[in-house]
């Protein structure tokens, strides 16, 4: 317990750093005036059509995160949603991305599925996302620009999408018979009951992995993984024409895979400066004016948390006023 109090002060001070860093990129070189200026001069009403698909992208992540159960194992759709509605609203006001126990604590209170077996399908969620993430990169690379932190950046995703991977594989390979077996000299520790509830958890946790014993349901989460990513970059391209920015495609899938590659890190609640940093590194790729991309950055932003936090209030208002009675 001791341990895990020292780590997450010390995440929130990394995530503090990483927050003002990110910040200072954002804002450096900026013309206040231009930025404001920008920013008075677009349409929002942009906001109406990009609002709906990038509903469409959340919707598409939630079914991926359901389909990754075994159907017999598999909770219902409803409640799958309503944890991860909890997850991203939780992210967006405490640092850390805190908002991943919130969701299994929230999918777990719903659905009584195994803790374990969430965390599993929360860990594969993230494989597949890296790996969507770099193929559709890759795709776009003939139509991005020379950018010289490109390769660096698809280097960094690789390694770390490929030792999750190896970690994932290595897991994989126990049944619950080798889990017993690896697990066996926890029996010494004279506590009741405790090597049984770890041995479970651990087989539990085995189960979540079924993607990546189905072909199938592998196929298909990664399959929803990639639509997922492609309709955020739809709205992520509409909202441009706020601002009539006048840019291809691949300006929103460049911005798409910086954006959520830089999610990685830790930071502040809603990745306040990471995000928008992210954007504007994105964009001056493509020759986007420096105020111009923050403008952008910051509208861009309140499309991906302010809906979040109206419908996680809706979600956890009730409860809240049901635990204070």
């Amino acid at each position: 317990m001791s341990a895990r109090r020292g780590v997450r002060p010390l995440l929130t001070l990394v995530g503090l750093a990483i927050t003002a860093v990110c910040m200072y990129i954002a804002v450096r070189g900026v013309d206040i005036d231009e930025a404001a200026a920008a920013l008075r001069d677009s349409n929002l009403v942009w906001l109406i059509p990009a609002l709906p698909v990038f509903a469409a992208a959340v919707v598409l992540r939630g079914v991926r995160w359901w389909a990754l159960y075994d159907r017999e194992q598999r909770p219902p759709l409803r409640a799958v949603m309503y944890a991860l509605l909890v997850g991203y609203f939780f992210n967006n006001i405490l640092p850390a991305r805190a908002g991943e126990a919130a969701r299994v604590i929230a999918l777990y209170s719903r659905a009584r599925t195994s803790r374990a077996e969430i965390i599993a399908t929360v860990v594969v969620e993230r494989v597949f996302d890296m790996l969507a993430l770099l193929l559709i990169l890759l795709c776009a690379y003939p139509w991005l620009p020379e950018i010289s932190w490109l390769r660096n950046a698809a280097i960094l995703g690789a390694i770390v999408t490929i030792v999750l991977a190896a970690l994932i594989v290595l897991v994989v390979r126990y049944d619950a018979r080798a889990v017993h077996w690896l697990l066996h000299p926890l029996r010494r520790i004279r506590r009741p009951g405790f090597a049984a509830r770890v041995e479970f958890a651990a087989i539990n946790a085995t189960r979540g992995l079924v993607a990546l014993r189905s072909p199938v349901i592998a196929v298909r989460g990664f399959a929803l993984t990639v639509a997922s990513w492609v309709v955020l970059a739809i709205s992520f391209w509409i909202l441009m024409d706020a601002f009539a920015l006048d840019l291809p495609f691949a300006a929103a899938i460049l911005a798409t895979v910086a954006i959520n590659l830089s999610l990685v890190l830790p930071s502040s609640p809603a990745a306040l400066g990471v995000f928008e940093a992210a954007t504007i590194i994105a964009l001056t790729a493509f020759d986007v004016p420096h105020a111009a991309a923050l403008s952008y950055a910051i509208v861009l932003h309140v499309l991906n948390l302010v809906p979040f936090l109206l419908i996680g209030a809706v979600l956890l208002g009730p409860a809240a006023l049901r635990r204070n009675r």
